[in-house]
Order: C-alpha cells, then structure tokens, then sequence
C-alpha cells in the first residue's frame, strides 16, 4: 500500500517527523518498505503562465513563447514539448534555478532564438518518468509562486507491507484509524452525504449466488461527460499512491480504493443487455479483459453477466466490451461486498493480480458499500456532471460477515503480555480501534469493528492492546519458567539419533515441500489417492504428497543438471493418505525416505569406481534397524511397490506387519524422470518403528559352540528369509543363530530353482552340545525346510 503523506495528514497529523511517523506504523504492524521522495532536489521554479507560443522560426519542432512568472517583464523561452500552447499554467525553471542531477539552467540561444528558462516536465523535476511533455497546472495556479510550495513536492511517498490479516489498511482512511489509535488523537471524519436521485431509472440486478454476493449495490448515472479533465490534486494523489490517471470515472474509482480501500467498477450502460446477473459462469464461456486478454472461464468463478453474455469477472477485472471508453454516456456504477473465499485464487488462475482482487481476497468492510457508493457518485457529479438515480440494494443479510464478540480477560493480557497494563487504559486502546466494550469482574466484552475481519479470539484482542500500547513500553523482565525435564523413555528410538547415523554413513538431510506435482507422483504411485488443494501455488505443487519419494527425486534431478553425481539424500516428514476413518479425513504419517544415486565412493587412487547397488542400500537400512536391536525381526519380502525395479526391491515387515520399501527405482520411471544413473530409493514409516528394544545384559556361555552347514534346493520364488525364519522355529533355544552365506543358480540347477548354503551355529548355556544332540536339530531343521518348502538336500 502505498500513499502520499501529506495525504495521510489530511485524515490525522500527529506533531512528529516524517520519520517518527514511518517508526509509529512500523511499530504498530504495518512496516514501512521504503519511503520516497516525491520530487527530486531543485530550486528556482516557478508557476508561470504562457502568454504567446509561436512557432520557432528556425526548427519545426520548436516554439518560442513568453511566459509570465509575475515580474515586470515576460520570460522569452524556447520549447520543444508537443503540448505548448498559448495559456496553458506551467513550471518555469528560471535563470540560475538549479535542476536533478545539478543542472543548472542558463540564459542561452537555441537555434537563434533567445532563451531564459525552461519550461519543465515531470521528469525534469524528478516526480516521475513522464517526459511526453510539460506540466499542465490548473489555470487558477497562482503566477510566480514556488512550484514546491503550490505542488506540496516536499511531500514523501510512503510505502507499507501490509500483512494478509489487515486488510483495512489497503485504505488510506485504515492506516489513519491505527495512527490515531497510537497517538490517542481524533482522525478526520468522512462526512459523505446521500446524493439525490434525479432520475428514476435503474436496471434489473439478480444475485444468483449470494453467500458469494452478500451485498451488491449499484446505481445509473446518465449524461456524464467521460472526457472532463480530472481535477490535478486528485491525479497527484493517484500518482503519489502508485496509480497513473486514465480517466475521470475510472480515477474517480482508483481514488475511492486508495482512499476508503474498497474497490469500484464502472460499466457502459448501453453494453448492458436486459439487466444483471451475479453468477457463476458456465462452461465453455469466454471474456476479453480490460487488459486485452482473452480468458477461457472455469465453472466455479464469479462472474457479472447480463442476459447475452459474461460482463466483468467479479471482483477481479472488468470486461472490454463493457467498459466505460471516450463515447460512453451513461454508466452503471458497482460497489459490492464479494466474500473473500468466492474471490482467492481466481485471479490467480488465470494469470492475473489486481487491486481490486488484493482487496477482496483479504475481505472489504462489509458495511462500506453505501458510503462508497455515494462518495464516488458525488465525485462523478463534481467533476463529470450527469443525472443520478436511485441505489439498487440487494442485500442478504444472513450471508454478510457479523463481527465478532469475543470474552477479554485480565489474567489472559498479564500472562501474555508480561506486565500489567491499567484497565482504564485496556479499554480506551480497545474503543480507539473501533470495538464496542464492556467491561465487569475482570473481563472485557468486545465486539469487534465491521471493518476487521481478524479480530476472532481473544488472542487478536491481546495482540491490538500490546502494539498500540507499544512494544517498546512493556517493561523488561526476566523470563519465569519452570525448568521441568522431560522424561526420555529409554525403550524410544530418538529421531535424531537416525539422522546422525545417516550423515555418518554421507548422507545429507534435505526438506522438500508437503506440495508436489500430481503428474510425477501419479508416475510413482498410480494407483494411490491423491488429496487436492483447492488453492495451489503452482499447478506444479497442487496435491499433498503421499510420499517422500517425489521431493527427493526432484532434489535429485535438480543436482544431476548441476553435475553432481554422486548423491545421497534423506528427509523425514508427513505424509498425507486419504482416509475417512482419520481426523479431517487425512492420515498423517511421519516417514523416513532416502534417494542414493552415483558411485559407492568418493574418488579416490586406490579404490576402484563401483556403483552402489541392492546390497549397499540395504546395508544402510540395516544400520537403522540395528539401533533398534530388532535386525533379527526384520523380514525381507517381495514388494509390490510400482515405483521400484521388480527383481531388485523389498518390502520391509516387522512382525507381519508392513514398515517401507526399498530398491532400485524402476527403469521406465529413471527415462520419465530425466535420472540419468541407476537410483535407488527406500522409505519408513517411522510411527512403526520407534519402539527400542532395551538390551538386556546376560552371561555368554562357556561352552563351546558348533557350526553345521546344509546346502538345499527350492523355488526362485522362495525368499531366503522364509528359509531362515523356519529354521529358527525348528531348532529351538540351542540353535542361536542362521547364516545364509551362499546362493548359487548355474549348472545342475534347474532354471526356476536356486541353491541356498546355510550354516547353523548351535549353542547351550549350560553344557557341551553332544554330537547326536547336534544332528538331531540339524535334522529337524532339514524336514521342517522339507515340509514346508519341499526343498532338497544336496549332499
């Protein structure tokens, strides 16, 4: 938001600086970007008046013309600015004035002709870029005064970053309210009265979609003269605030945004066919926007129509072909209250960003309408004349926002706040800001004004009583806290513990967004549910991740460009899974997902280039399993998970129970994804993992151990952890462990069979194992393997 603060002083002026004035709104929430001078350093300039303008006898795209500035004698200068004319009110540079940049201006000859002075444009003077021609001062400018002091050029343009909750202060009339509030003076009040009708004529308005339109105003305004000049202090205060004079009505419009922050639209009368409507538009429909663009219009936006076609989109920007232009006689006049939830995200669909969509995203003052109305309407009449007709009012009442009423107490400011603020004093910040309070027992009753839509608890109401009271005048004081420990169960497996082993063994921790494409996380999880937002930042972060594998391998690709090869990456975060049964319909999952891609090591003389493969990652997911003492427990299974490489992948079970996936990203999805080496990914979720097996100390038997080895034969399909798992249950307490140390497929194998070598390690706490005892379990385990698998010995 921007503003000219001579303009702000016209609604409060404070006895302070230019400077205490930035620190006031910066303290008070509203931060001062940058504060501009609105003209550049210069003297002698006058106002003067062009008595004669003659074409210079010398050049065709000169004139020589006599200018007054109030002495005895008239100035002859020469000029080459396109809009010289006899009569017209300029800024005269006189001899000896000294311009921007320190150019100083001179008696001299141009082409001949004397000069002594010069005739300025704004850029000349440095208030803006325009250097198409002169200024054009009003013809009551008073003759020889000081352009400074007539223009009020030491003036500053003040320009604040306004935070999405304060969208009162997208009006001059806002940030005045908080300065008042702050300084605890009285603001100017806008008496704006109603304006007569002169005329009974009026149009047919239908507001199909109300809880979208609560309020639509309008009026018809006959006989204007678009082409009347705007008046010159209303096209500096457009210009001080950022906006350029196109012409009176639609200045008139800018000038109420900046001033009350409520947004306007004018419409050609005779473009109107058969009356309004407020709809939603239909499929297929199209408009040509004021800008000239042509957009394709999407069923869910709100649209002014009329009984032929789309008109303006509503909130946003109007049409082309309504319009008011140069030839328009009578216009229609819009002040509405559109719901910000009917506006957000529209212009952003489709390209766009505008004032007056900024304003209604964030939510006008619904009680502003009227005022608006009959304040632009005044304007119109003063400065482009016309005859005015009655309002069209079409109000539902029980769709227009109601201000809060929120329950302030005392002890809830003290803890907050940290000092204890007088009560007298609550309550005048409170009523300054434009609440309606009550005050009983300790407890404040506030109702918040119209125009704050933010104020919803009673935090907000703490937070306006701490800045107009002032940060900087709450006392310090060391901070009470109670130094509690918090109780670390030894049997939790601390997150941060995994993430350290994980930079041990290179990897780097990334953060991605929760927000991702929807085309590359269908590429990975086509047959998986996707939550939609209903108002993304980009098409390209428009659905809710439901793994972390679609940020790693974007952060992948984004280094491969940059010639990193070597990549290790981890992160841990939510996921989002649809799911009725869950809060707000959304299971969230805490996991842990990892990308490995390039060579095993980093490059060094005596190790031999290797890719890091199947082995080398499940060795890395080992090591977290390890501190939790639960590797025995893990399960290797085949995994059904369409992202990864068929024949070089796993599921990961803990006690039948599914915890991740792991393996080599599958080839086709590698090509779709521009990866240009083989990687591999895994994923946990960590919710299932976190409990630690607590290690519990015992004896190591004396005894002496004993290892039998079997080689057999079964199925390709069989996994080897099956082999293992049957063994242990087979053998009992005295078989401790089960090695798989060799898998052979080749001659004397079948090709739909392998060959799995197994070494058994037996062991007694409290004896010497006998050598029938060995082969006994031994034998066991060969028939239960038998059994259940029909897997045959080999000798």
């Amino acid at each position: 938001m921007k503003f000219s603060e001579n303009w702000l002083r016209e609604w409060i002026n404070p006895e302070i600086s230019s400077e205490m004035l930035a620190d006031q709104l910066t303290m008070a929430g509203l931060e001062v970007d940058e504060i501009e001078k609105v003209a550049g350093d210069f003297t002698g300039v006058v106002v003067g008046k062009v008595v004669e303008c003659m074409q210079h006898p010398n050049a065709d795209k000169l004139r020589v013309t006599k200018v007054d500035i109030g002495e005895t004698e008239l100035l002859n200068v020469v000029c080459g600015a396109p809009n010289c004319r006899q009569g017209l009110m300029v800024a005269c540079a006189t001899v000896g004035a000294v311009l921007p940049g320190d150019f100083k201006i001179k008696a001299a000859k141009l082409r001949g002709e004397p000069s002594e002075g010069m005739l300025c444009s704004y850029s000349e003077l440095g208030i803006s870029d325009d250097h198409n021609g002169i200024i054009e001062l009003p013809e009551d400018a008073p003759i020889g005064q000081d352009i400074r002091q007539y223009l009020k050029l030491d003036d500053v343009m003040i320009d604040i970053s306004v935070t999405p909750n304060r969208a009162d202060c997208f009006g001059i009339i806002g940030v005045a309210r908080d300065i008042s509030a702050v300084n605890n003076i009285p603001m100017y009040q806008l008496n704006v009265n109603k304006v007569p009708a002169t005329i009974s004529d009026t149009i047919s308005v239908q507001v199909d979609e109300p809880q979208a339109t609560p309020r639509y105003l309008g009026r018809v305004i006959k006989n204007i003269n678009v082409n009347a000049t705007t008046p010159f202090w209303m096209k500096e205060k457009l210009r001080r605030g950022g906006i350029r004079s196109i012409d009176a009505v639609v200045d008139i419009t800018n000038y109420i945004l900046l001033e009350l922050g409520h947004p306007m639209h004018a419409f050609d009368l005779s473009q109107i066919e058969k009356g309004l409507i407020v709809r939603y538009a239909n499929k297929d429909e199209k408009l040509v926007l004021l800008n000239g663009n042509e957009v394709n219009l999407k069923e869910m936006t709100l649209v002014i129509a009329d009984h032929q076609k789309v008109l303006a989109l509503a909130g946003i920007m109007g049409g082309d072909k309504s319009g008011v232009t140069s030839s328009t006689k009578d216009i229609f006049l819009e002040s509405a209250f559109f719901a910000p939830l009917a506006i957000t995200g529209k212009a952003r669909e489709y390209g766009l960003h505008t004032e007056a969509s900024h304003r209604y995203e964030r939510g006008v003052d619904p009680a502003l309408q009227h005022t608006a109305m009959e304040r632009a309407t005044q304007l119109l009449i003063d400065i482009c004349g016309g005859e005015v007709g009655p309002i069209i009012d079409i109000t539902n009442q029980n769709e227009l926002p109601i201000p809060a009423t929120i329950l302030l107490r005392r002890a809830k400011i003290d803890r907050i706040i940290g000092c204890e603020i007088d009560t007298q004093k609550i309550t005048d910040i409170l009523e300054r800001l434009g609440c309606e309070v009550k005050y009983k027992d300790n407890i404040w009753q506030v109702k918040a004004p119209s125009w704050r839509f933010d104020l919803q608890i009673e935090e907000d109401l703490v937070e306006e009583v701490a800045r107009i009271f002032g940060y900087n005048n709450i006392p310090n004081a060391n901070m009470k806290i109670e130094s509690i420990m918090k109780p670390k169960p030894e049997g939790k497996l601390s997150l941060r513990r995994v993430k350290d082993l994980l930079v041990d063994q290179g990897y780097q921790e990334a953060v991605t967004y929760s927000f991702v494409d929807p085309k590359i996380q269908k590429v990975l999880h086509p047959e998986q549910q996707q939550i939609n937002l209903p108002n993304p930042i980009s098409s390209e972060m428009s659905v809710m991740r439901v793994s972390l594998w679609s940020g790693l391998l974007d952060a992948v690709v984004y280094n491969q460009n940059r010639q990193q090869s070597r990549i290790r990456l981890f992160e841990t975060g939510l996921r989002f899974i649809p799911d009725e049964k869950s809060e707000f319909g959304v299971l969230q999952e805490l996991m842990l997902a990892g990308v490995v891609t390039g060579s095993l090591y980093e490059d060094h003389w005596n190790l031999p280039k290797q890719h890091v493969d199947f082995y080398d990652l499940k060795g890395d997911i080992e090591s977290i399993f390890s501190l939790l003492g639960c590797t025995d427990k893990v399960q290797y299974r085949k995994s059904n998970q369409p992202a990864l490489h068929p024949g070089q992948s796993a599921a990961l079970f803990i006690d039948d129970e599914l915890i991740g996936h792991f393996g080599v990203l599958h080839p086709e999805i590698e090509k779709k994804l521009s990866l240009n080496s083989k990687t591999l990914v895994f994923e946990i979720n960590l919710a299932k993992i976190s409990d630690k097996k607590i290690p519990v100390a015992q004896d190591l038997s004396k005894y002496p151990s004993n290892k039998r080895d079997i080689a057999i034969v079964i199925q390709n399909t069989i996994p080897a952890a099956d082999i293992i798992s049957v063994c242990k249950e087979a053998g009992g307490e005295q078989l401790i462990k089960v090695n798989l140390f060799d898998v052979y497929q080749g001659d004397n194998i079948k090709e739909d069979q392998k060959s799995l070598a197994i070494s058994l390690i037996l062991q007694d706490k409290s004896r010497t194992l006998e050598e029938e005892e060995i082969t006994k379990i031994v034998s066991k385990c060969v028939v239960a393997l038998q059994d259940r698998f029909k897997a045959l010995l080999r000798e």
